[in-house]
């Protein structure tokens, strides 16, 4: 089944050519079926292509999907028009009283800054705790893992000596996970971060478990122990060059000791093709997640939906 989005938002098309099965919003609302309801909190700066990249994560799944994008209402994009803001997102204050199989909370470039001096810090906690009671299952990637394990759990983040850049091998840590269902013993991840929470913090939390782990780049995949929380350090979601152009961005602006992309080029040649090698492995965590933690396990009255607890064991 597909994913349902509007058929002006940009990613309709995209996905529309690369022979994705969508459905614009005024067709999917004629089935009579409840489609799971999944919220996308994109804190981004380049909001159309995250958007885009989780949308055709999304849309590898039997299950019909509607999709609700949200942004901050205190800080204001900079890199995205506000008549796309305006026609396609919305704040918190607008759907407060709304619930949502599942909600996803993105990444952002501020991980270098403590999290209370970022600008939006307070609304995202604002909304955090309400993902408790409104949203079945969360998934947090890359700042927004460090995010929620800090304000959740108060696992605290690590600035990293040089920035983790490139595509790392991966191994399970917890083999019969249901968001692991079918992986391979080693798979592949890009990383793009400055950042990172210690696996040992995961470990000896009593209500955490650590799933999935790099030799290279540490905790990968961790998760409370109702599987309604998950957190992702990687970036499953990167397109084939997302990684380049952010090397090449980078170069162009001067910074100092860019690090080459880790297992990205071949022969580490930048004007090489890049290798994708991740792709299947992102599609497989999101089915999973969708089927397994989400449709298998939230209620069909989503008003019945029991607040987040989490019990020690």
């Amino acid at each position: 089944m597909p994913i349902n989005i509007p058929s002006d938002l940009p990613a309709y098309n995209t996905l529309i050519n690369e022979n994705i099965f969508v459905m614009p919003r005024e067709k999917a609302i004629k089935q009579d079926i409840r489609p799971l309801k999944v919220a996308i909190f994109n804190l981004m700066p380049t909001k159309i292509e995250t958007e885009t990249q989780l949308l055709r994560l999304l849309s590898n799944t039997a299950l019909q999907v509607d999709i609700t994008l949200l942004r901050t209402a205190t800080h204001t994009s900079k890199h995205t028009a506000a008549e796309h803001l305006d026609t396609f997102y919305k704040t918190f204050d607008e759907i407060k009283d709304e619930y949502f199989d599942a909600l996803i909370i993105t990444g952002a470039p501020v991980e270098q800054y403590d999290f209370e001096d970022v600008n939006y810090w307070d609304e995202l906690c604002v909304f955090m705790e309400w993902s408790k009671y409104h949203a079945f299952s969360t998934v947090h990637i890359c700042w927004g893992a460090f995010a929620g394990l800090y304000y959740h759990y108060g696992i605290k983040k690590y600035t990293l000596p040089q920035k983790m850049f490139g595509v790392f091998p991966h191994k399970l840590n917890v083999k019969k996970h249901p968001l692991l269902k079918g992986f391979d013993d080693i798979f592949y991840v890009p990383h793009s971060r400055h950042s990172e929470v210690k696996m040992e913090d995961i470990i000896n939390h009593p209500k955490l478990n650590l799933l999935s782990y790099s030799d290279m780049a540490g905790v990968y995949i961790a998760a409370d122990k109702t599987n309604r929380q998950i957190f992702i350090t990687g970036h499953g979601e990167y397109d084939r060059d997302t990684l380049k152009k952010e090397y090449f961005r980078d170069i162009e602006k001067g910074l100092k000791n860019v690090p080459l992309p880790f297992n990205y080029f071949p022969d580490d040649d930048p004007e090489n093709k890049p290798k994708f090698t991740w792709r299947g492995a992102a599609s497989l965590m999101y089915s999973n997640w969708l089927n397994f933690c989400v449709y298998q396990e939230t209620p069909f009255n989503l008003e019945e939906m029991p607040p987040l607890e989490i019990k020690d064991e």
